[in-house]
């Protein structure tokens, strides 16, 4: 910057010279937007940011800039310019919010109120505003996840327990809540696979959706979801006690172009009568589909359509889907070793979420999260909705704060 010499771009969130005093073990877990906003190792790192921005600005101006400098620098400007009008919208809505206060504390000297409520409610109103802009502003800070856009392949699995129907029809009702969250997301929800149990449950289920940002709201949705009932139907239900049992999530991102070559000689293709809910089809025709990859044992079923060759043709692109999945998670699992979201390892065995309808409860434990009401969460509208954001709003919080902290390790070691 001095003396015109050619100027360096950094990311974003580059290292910065500040000392950060945040420490894993001591600080609070899950802190949310606000209060990582008003740390002050963060306040100095977005003023960093913001003043690179106004150098970078004035540089752009500069006469004696030469035009390889000025695509590099317009880069770097494109890139700090909405960081840093994020951070000043902040900082504008902070300042009013002070002027509430102070407005708040005369009102109230002077027994006003009727203005002091009115007074009170705007600061309400701007506090929200706050949070929002905050959780904008590190989610500009935030590298974009490779797969966040992609559409994903969603299987459910009933779990076991001494009463394996709780689990077979807990497993019904969670595919249901995603297939309404799909409908309330306005995705698209393809059923691919529908293996209902004898006692109105369901063994196993697979769909495929559709839509924007979906993998980027479920990533976190994979793992074991725990039910604790006293079951109204089934063989259980004579035992009137509570039972516990689980059931299993699964959700794999598939981008668009899913290239993963198959040998057919790899292969083994078995034909078996469907199933599913519905249809004239269904235990008639061998229309379903079952395809085995010998080399790594995976096993795809689609029993979707009536035609074997269209349910043929689903299975293999489910399976393609399977095999990149083996590549993504050793991409997921080098970025995740340098930054851990604290949210758990998005394994299969990892218990996520307990549902308890004797207590009317859903606990994520990742989050230490409680949400009351059962059925509105399982209705997969706004209640989840709102679930699934707070793990998002924690899982960049987290992102943010790893980060940060790794900066301070290679400022300290270096």
């Amino acid at each position: 910057l001095h003396n015109c010499e050619f100027w360096r771009p950094k990311s974003l969130l580059d290292a910065a010279r500040f000392t950060l005093s945040f420490n894993s073990q001591r600080r609070k877990k899950h802190q949310d937007s606000r209060a990582l906003w008003k740390h002050e190792a963060v306040q100095k790192y977005l003023e960093t940011l913001s003043k690179e921005y106004q150098q970078v600005s004035r540089l752009l101006n500069a006469d004696s800039v030469n035009d390889f400098e000025q695509r590099t620098l317009r880069r770097r400007c494109a890139n700090l310019s909405p960081v840093a009008a994020a951070f000043q919208e902040v900082k504008d809505a902070e300042r009013e919010v002070q002027e509430l206060e102070a407005m708040c504390r005369e009102l109230d000297c002077r027994d006003e109120k009727q203005l002091l409520e009115l007074a009170l409610e705007e600061k309400e109103t701007l506090d929200k505003k706050i949070n929002m802009l905050c959780r904008k502003l590190f989610q500009l800070l935030l590298p974009k996840e490779k797969y966040d856009r992609s559409h994903v392949i969603l299987e459910v699995t009933a779990g076991r327990t001494t009463g394996g129907d709780i689990c077979q029809q807990f497993t019904k009702e969670v595919f249901e809540m995603y297939q309404n969250y799909a409908d309330y997301k306005r995705w698209t929800f393809n059923i691919v696979n529908y293996t209902p149990a004898e006692i109105g449950g369901l063994h196993h289920a697979a769909a495929h959706i559709s839509g924007d940002d979906v993998y980027r709201h479920l990533k976190y949705e994979g793992g074991t979801h725990r039910v604790q009932r006293i079951p109204e139907t089934g063989l259980s239900s004579r035992m009137q006690r509570i039972h516990t049992g689980t059931m299993s999530v699964i959700v794999l991102p598939q981008p668009e172009e899913v290239d993963v070559k198959v040998d057919p000689k790899d292969l083994r293709i078995d034909t078996f009568r469907a199933k599913g809910a519905g249809g004239q089809h269904v235990n008639k025709t061998d229309s379903a589909v079952r395809i085995v990859h010998l080399p790594t044992g995976l096993a795809v079923e689609c029993q979707q359509e009536r035609s074997q060759q269209m349910n043929k043709e689903i299975a293999l692109r489910t399976l393609r889907a399977k095999l990149y999945q083996q590549i993504i998670e050793k991409q997921l699992s080098q970025e995740q070793s340098a930054r851990k979201l604290q949210l758990g390892t998005r394994a299969q065995s990892e218990r996520i979420r307990t549902y308890n309808f004797t207590q009317d409860r859903v606990t994520d434990h990742r989050i230490s999260y409680d949400a009351r009401n059962i059925k509105e969460i399982l209705s997969g509208k706004e209640a989840l909705d709102k679930l699934i954001n707070r793990l998002l709003e924690f899982a960049e919080i987290e992102a943010v704060t790893e980060y940060l902290e790794n900066l301070q390790a290679l400022e300290g070691g270096g």
